[in-house]
């Protein structure tokens, strides 16, 4: 089951974003310049930004556990990605996956809108600043996605889970991490 998670992971993660389009650059003021890697990785490790407890509350599971997942770094996007995976007496209930583009400029709708492109079926879902969308895969697994600029580096935040969470349920658990971010 875990090389099940790792695998819906790293392809929501890694494919949300990699439709062939690369983030257009944005017409914003001067962003603010990126702290360092190591800095920004820490503040945006996933486990941190939604801990097990938030989960647990959420999905209504008791005992839940949160791991850090693999690293995944994607050369055709420059996206690079940390996730956690939450489970439950030790099956699958979800990961969180957060990847950064450093180096590229966009801007989240842009982001949201390649989401969409390469997605059939991806709703938008209401209550983001900077929007959000939610899909269910060919793999059977939900992913509700927003993007968000953090010190001018776009960043994708976004949770999947078991195909019979909805929009409503995975929604607390993006807008956590998103405002931990």
């Amino acid at each position: 089951m875990r090389t099940l998670v790792v695998a819906f992971v790293a392809f929501a993660a890694l494919t949300a974003c990699s439709s062939g389009e690369k983030p257009a650059p944005s017409s914003s003021a001067a962003p603010k310049p990126a702290p360092s890697t190591n800095a920004a990785a820490a503040a945006l490790d996933p486990c941190r930004l939604l801990p097990a407890e938030a989960v647990s509350k959420a999905l209504f599971l008791d005992n839940l556990k949160a791991v850090p997942g693999p690293v995944q770094n994607s050369a055709a996007n420059g996206g690079k990605a940390r996730s956690c995976e939450y489970q439950h007496d030790g099956k699958a209930a979800g990961a969180l996956a957060v990847t950064r583009y450093e180096g590229k400029q966009g801007k989240p709708a842009e982001m949201l809108a390649s989401i969409k492109k390469a997605k059939p079926g991806a709703k938008d879902v209401p209550g983001f600043p900077d929007g959000a969308v939610y899909y269910v895969d060919e793999q059977k697994t939900a992913t509700l996605a927003s993007a968000e600029l953090v010190s001018g580096t776009p960043v994708l935040i976004n949770y999947t889970g078991p195909a019979k969470l909805t929009a409503e349920q995975i929604a607390p658990l993006v807008k956590q991490a998103l405002a931990a971010s």
